[in-house]
């Protein structure tokens, strides 16, 4: 077995560093994290680059206004061109698993035998998502795990008749605090940061964090390294890291494919980033006679299918729904109004409950570069926005069902609904950009196998470079994607791993 391997601080570099690898995995979220570890355990001399911190529980202070920048990319603020989406992506080791809500969930199995790839069949694919959920300990959700919130979907889901249940999860001592979105202080994760990056490092590999890969260096059709800075604290570039080996992007699927663009790789097809989805969700609020305080416990233990459907003929029925909820600054931020009318939402606090629509997109958006600086743009197709106002119907009448007394649907002017008979508001209202604002949190499919990547993870026209992230994804799944992420990479690993060693 190796020699243990380390983790560095890059804020702790003073001079260029030059390094050699078999091995050079771009990002340590749910793909990057499981193919550094399993590429560490066949032998491989592994270098990993993040260009966030390096944060343990003792660092999760639980506070928005510290945990956003430390945690988040864009402190938290990062959106779409027009700024109609909100895309909260992870910014540091261990990625988005270090501020999800451990959601656990394979990827339906229309999905992926709709792709009609080989190798990639639900059948196919079980046995990496069997091991997966062995080792990070899923479980299904039990009646303690369930918070008001979540009783509250419940209930309405029951007195509709509609179709939902307990989720599962990668929790172990978890105390229900509810802060998992800022971090756990308890350690209760059994995510990237806490099982796969110990172990890679365990197993030999080198963990570079703050440290920012720029660009993919190629030489004679093959990737042979990649060169970054280190980061200082406020994020100006450092010292020059470059690491020399074969590639594996794994910074999501906004990053993997901002660096494919900004290191000129070939893209005959002009694919690059231009299949994005970003499974975008909108919120509608409750206010209810009785507390709530849905800050508290387990965020998300209930789903909603009843408007989740995969075949051709799903129509409008392509929303997932589950309970979210916001610690004050982001409640706030998200109400709408000012001054007094402000304050009043405000003071309701306690007594809603949230609910909200995620779409199962069929929308294309698209990662590019102008000037060197990022782009995300997105715009719904008229179909996944009639999809996306039936998914808030579908909420607004599952908060009236669960008892409600009023019904609060953030449209630029706030919608206020207190009955049956009022839902259809919804849909005439229509969307518009940035009416409602959406937020997303599962981007996917900017390097899609199939066509900018092949059916083992290997980019197209670039020999030693793979791709294991959410952009392998050709489609959105309808849910969360942490565990087909850690499935996809655990089976492309074993790809590169073979050509590597052979």
């Amino acid at each position: 077995m190796s020699a243990p391997g380390e983790i560095v601080h890059g804020r702790s570099l003073d001079r260029p560093v030059e390094l050699e690898a078999d091995l050079v995995v771009v990002g340590t979220g749910a793909g990057g994290a499981m193919v550094a570890r399993e590429a560490a355990r066949a032998g491989l001399r592994v270098v990993a680059l993040e260009e966030g911190a390096h944060s343990t529980p003792r660092d999760f202070t639980q506070r928005e206004d510290e945990m956003l920048p430390l945690l988040f990319q864009d402190a938290g603020a990062r959106t779409t061109t027009d700024g109609a989406v909100t895309v909260l992506q992870g910014r540091g080791v261990g990625g988005s698993t270090v501020h999800n809500t451990n959601l656990c969930k394979r990827a339906p199995a229309e999905v992926l035998d709709g792709w009609n790839l080989p190798g990639w069949s639900a059948r196919e694919l079980a046995p990496h998502s069997e091991l997966v959920e062995r080792e990070l300990e899923v479980s299904r959700m039990g009646e303690a795990d369930l918070n008001r919130n979540n009783a509250l979907l419940r209930r309405g889901v029951e007195k509709l008749g509609w179709k939902g249940g307990m989720l599962s999860h990668n929790r172990v001592g978890c105390v229900r605090s509810g802060f998992c979105e800022l971090g756990c202080a308890f350690d209760a994760k059994q995510n990237a940061l806490k099982v796969l990056v110990p172990e890679a490092v365990q197993a030999g590999a080198r963990v570079f964090s703050d440290c920012r890969g720029e660009r993919i260096l190629v030489e004679g059709g093959r990737a042979v390294g990649v060169t970054g800075h280190a980061l200082s604290a406020d994020g100006r570039p450092g010292p020059k890291l470059t690491v020399r080996g074969a590639v594996c992007l794994s910074g999501s699927a906004v990053g993997s494919a901002r660096l494919a663009l900004a290191s000129g790789l070939p893209d005959p097809e002009n694919r690059v980033g231009r299949t994005l989805r970003l499974h975008p969700g909108a919120a509608v609020a409750g206010i209810f006679d009785e507390v709530v305080e849905g800050w508290w416990g387990i965020p998300q233990s209930y789903e909603c299918t009843e408007k989740l459907r995969f075949d051709a003929a799903a129509g409008d029925d392509r929303t997932w729904i589950l309970p979210a909820f916001a610690h004050p600054i982001g409640f706030a931020s998200a109400m709408p109004g000012f001054g007094a009318a402000h304050m009043r939402r405000m003071r309701k606090y306690p007594h809603v409950a949230i609910f909200v629509a995620m779409l199962h997109d069929r929308s294309s958006g698209r990662v590019a570069l102008k000037r060197g600086r990022l782009q995300i743009s997105y715009a719904l197709t008229s179909e996944d926005q009639r999809a996306l106002l039936s998914g808030m119907r579908a909420c607004a009448e599952l908060m009236l069902a669960a008892g409600a007394r009023q019904v609060m649907v953030p449209f630029a002017e706030p919608l206020e609904l207190t009955r049956a008979s009022e839902l259809d508001a919804i849909p005439r209202h229509g969307y518009r950009p940035l009416d409602p604002l959406l937020t997303a949190v599962h981007p996917m499919g900017t390097l899609p196998l199939g066509t900018v990547t092949d059916e083992q993870g290997r980019f197209r026209g670039v020999g030693r470079l793979w791709v294991a992230d959410g952009s392998l994804f050709p489609t959105s799944l309808g849910g969360p994607p942490q565990l087909s992420i850690y499935a996809a990479a655990h089976k492309v690993a074993g790809h590169l791993i073979a050509e590597l060693r052979g």
